[in-house]
This record gives structure tokens, sequence and C-alpha cells, in this order.
């Protein structure tokens, strides 16, 4: 049993996120795919296997290398670094494993992202009800039923048995999608702060109809334009900033600016500046792709935050309300 000690401090210091990212996720899915326990992903992992052809049995035997979820954050560190690009995994033999990751991510999760996110961001806005409601003590004793709160400690009903002290840093609390609904996860540490995190995953009925809907619209345009620019002609129909396009898509600022660059000499975006700000905005011909795909202007099956969860500071669980300073992660 995992022991996580809280005192005072770490109670108004707890956050909660909407996603550690889409790497961080193909983590987690990486682990589901080489298991066929699950039924709730089964459709998911029938269609990846087809989609990787003979390469599927590359990723099933690293996905059985692992024995437990806590073997991943310590074999991929990057990929639970919020901001990580799946476009930008360093090269080396070393690296072959977070290749393999990318490589799953670009085909497994970034062609879901945006229903993925919106079932995450819609989690994460009724957990937060619940702290506000309720306080962060009932939040933390409700989140998965392997989780226990004994004031002033959480018990984590699996994993390797030790005690941890958050000693003032606080928890960030994440839900994922890719986590077997029996299943959650500690991360010792996430982000340059390294604070530690617990992720578990979102209702069984979030799932629902996610995979039986094909997005062959979305596959179509992702395969001209690349996943994880497709997904960012979705963000800008709005128009934003390259720090709300990161936020949107889950990449670091530098990798925003790059695909943003890349669509501008495209032309499917313009670009304004306002003082130091970069605007983003599509033109008529990124408008007029956007909208060949039914997929991209149907409305989201759950709430969408139009908060950026990864750069602006998440709920601040103390019984207050909603925060929006800047994260510290």
């Amino acid at each position: 049993m995992l022991r996580i000690h809280f005192t005072v401090e770490d109670i108004a210091n707890t956050r909660m996120l909407a996603t550690l990212g889409p790497l961080a996720e193909s983590a987690f899915a990486l682990y589901l795919f080489g298991r066929n326990g699950d039924v709730a992903f089964h459709e998911w992992r029938r269609s990846v296997r087809a989609e990787l052809g003979k390469d599927a049995a590359r990723f099933t035997a690293l996905s059985q290398q692992f024995r437990t979820l806590e073997e991943l954050p310590a074999a991929f560190a990057d990929a639970f670094t919020p901001g990580a690009d799946p476009d930008q995994v360093p090269s080396g033999e070393d690296r072959r494993g977070a290749r393999l990751l990318a490589d799953l991510c670009r085909v497994a999760v970034l062609p879901h992202w945006s229903l993925i996110r919106s079932h995450l961001d819609g989690a994460r806005e009724g957990w937060g009800r619940v702290a506000i409601s309720h306080g962060v003590e009932r939040l933390l004793g409700s989140v998965h039923p392997k989780v226990r709160w004994r004031a002033p400690v959480l018990e984590l009903r699996h994993g390797p048995n030790r005690d941890i002290h958050l000693d003032g840093r606080g928890l960030l609390l994440c839900p994922s999608f890719f986590l077997s609904e029996q299943s959650c996860s500690f991360v010792t540490a996430v982000g340059k702060d390294a604070m530690p995190a617990l992720v578990f995953p979102v209702k069984a009925s979030s799932r629902v109809d996610i995979w039986g809907t094909s997005e062959h619209d979305e596959q179509a345009l992702g395969a001209l334009v690349g996943h994880t620019r497709a997904a960012a002609l979705e963000a800008l129909a709005e128009g934003c900033s390259t720090g709300e396009l990161a936020d949107r898509l889950g990449i670091s600022l530098a990798g925003a600016s790059k695909h943003a660059a890349v669509l501008r000499r495209s032309g499917l975006v313009t670009t304004s500046r306002n003082r130091n700000t970069a605007l983003h905005a599509l033109t008529p011909l990124g408008t007029a792709l956007l909208r060949s795909s039914d997929r991209f202007i149907s409305p989201p099956t759950a709430p969408v935050s139009r908060v950026p969860a990864q750069r602006m500071r998440p709920l601040q669980l103390n019984g207050i309300g909603p925060g929006t300073n800047r994260a510290a992660v």
C-alpha cells in the first residue's frame, strides 16, 4: 500500500490538471495495448493494430516489458513533462523506446485527441466542483475506489508498500483517458518543479462511442497536414495566441510556433501581432479545409473548458474556488 502524507500546506497546494498531455496518455495507452483485459478499449486496440499492421508486434513487445504502471514515468520521463511534443523526440539508439512511444502517439492518440481532451476537460470541471462544494478532503477520497482518505494520509491500495511525504509541495490530481478503470497511478515527479501526481481514470461512460464513431475525415486531414497540425487547425478555428495554441494541443510553445509557421506558409493561417503576442487565425482556405470534415464541426460530447489547463494555473483546490493564475508546472 502506498501512503501519501499531507500537511495543511499540502492541502492548500493541491491542484488539478485536465491532462499531463498526449505523450503521457500514450504511455498509459502503450501499457493497455499489450493487454486484452479492459473491454472498453477492445475497439481502440483493434483499430490501432490494423493501422500499425506488422509493426504492431513491436509495440506489443514494448508494452509487455512493463509489469506495473509505476514503471512508465521512469522509462518515459520526458513524456511526463507538460508540453512534451511527439514531433520533437531526440534521435539515438538509447531513445528507441521514446521514438516508438511518439509513433504510437501519432497513430493511437492524436487522431482522437480533440474528443479525448474534451472528456478530460469535462472531468476536471466535474471534480473541481466537488472540491469547491465539499473541500479537497472529499475529492481525495472520491477519485477512485482504490484510493482512501484517512486524514492526513491518502492510501493507494495497490503499488509499492512505501510512505511518501509531500513536504509542502502539494499533489497534482489528473484524470487520464487511457488508464484502465481498475487502475490509478502515482507519478513521483511531473514537470520542472518535480511535483508528485495522482493520475486516475475518467469514468467508463466517458468513453462511450468514441471508438465506434471512426474519425475518417480527421484521419484524412491528418494524413494531409499531420495529426498535430490538423488539431492545430481545429484549435485555430476561434483564433488564439501561440501560447493558447500550445495549451490546447498540449505541446511546447516552440512546437506550437513551428506548427503555426508551417500552416501560415501553406496559406491556411494568418498571423498578426499585438505588442509581443502573435495572434493566429484561419484564412478562408484554412476554414474551407476545416469545414470539409464533418468531424471538425461536430459539437463535443462533453463540456470544453476554454481556460488552458497546461499553462494556466489549474483549480486551486482549497475551498476558495477556481483560480486562473499562471501555473508553476
